[in-house]
């Protein structure tokens, strides 16, 4: 079973469910994120909770939108081919290269599933690395931790864009909508919340964006 009932059906997670941070306060977090979202209050699911650190919080919540992302493209990965989408694109306006500063320097072109393929590589091991998710407890964040997240989650929305622009109809199809829109709200709630996206970078996905912060 995975992530939000999303069931066995279609079920090629993109790759492994990360676990939050375990050495901090991650798993009493992460209990706190289930138990607000089981509230079905998505404004309060994002707030900090009085008293923990903000770190703390941003790390957590990563690791969790991470899963997210990653099950929610499991589901199209047999019809997001480099066929069907040559390049990582948001509509037509819209298209993104992939570079990491560090393996691929300059910015090149590749198919989404490539460009999403890397992406959560790359995701994964700043995840991974201890120096900047520590796992220990009261082992201390980097300086620049927030930039850090900043870039995951302005690259997991590419995701969430692409999925819209070129794959809505089919997870209209596969009855998963509900679960797309619930899971995009927390995200823009979360990263409308602490400024983690600039607005010029939410331009594919604007007018959904703006309907959703109105709302709450």
């Amino acid at each position: 079973m995975s992530l939000f009932g999303l069931g066995n059906r279609n079920q090629k997670t993109f790759r492994p469910k990360k676990n939050a941070p375990s050495g901090n306060k991650g798993a009493q977090l992460k209990r706190h994120i289930d138990a607000t979202l089981g509230s079905g209050n998505l404004r309060e699911a994002v707030r900090l909770p009085v008293g923990e650190d903000f770190n703390e919080w941003l790390a957590v919540n990563t690791v969790d939108f991470f899963n997210q992302v990653n099950i929610l493209y499991g589901t199209l990965i047999e019809f997001c081919t480099p066929t069907t989408c040559p390049t990582m694109s948001a509509g037509p306006k819209f298209e993104y290269r992939w570079a990491d500063g560090v393996q691929i320097k300059k910015p090149i072109e590749v198919s989404a599933p490539k460009y999403v393929e890397y992406l959560m590589d790359w995701i994964e091991a700043q995840l991974d690395d201890e120096s900047i998710f520590p796992q220990k407890l009261g082992a201390p964040f980097p300086p620049n931790f927030k930039d850090v997240v900043k870039t995951i989650f302005k690259r997991l929305f590419r995701v969430y864009a692409h999925i819209y622009h070129s794959h809505f109809q089919k997870i209209v199809n596969l009855k998963e909508e509900a679960h797309l829109n619930t899971c995009f709200k927390h995200f823009t709630l979360f990263t409308w919340e602490f400024r983690l996206i600039d607005k010029a970078e939410l331009a594919p996905l604007n007018e959904l964006v703006e309907s959703i912060i109105l709302a709450y």
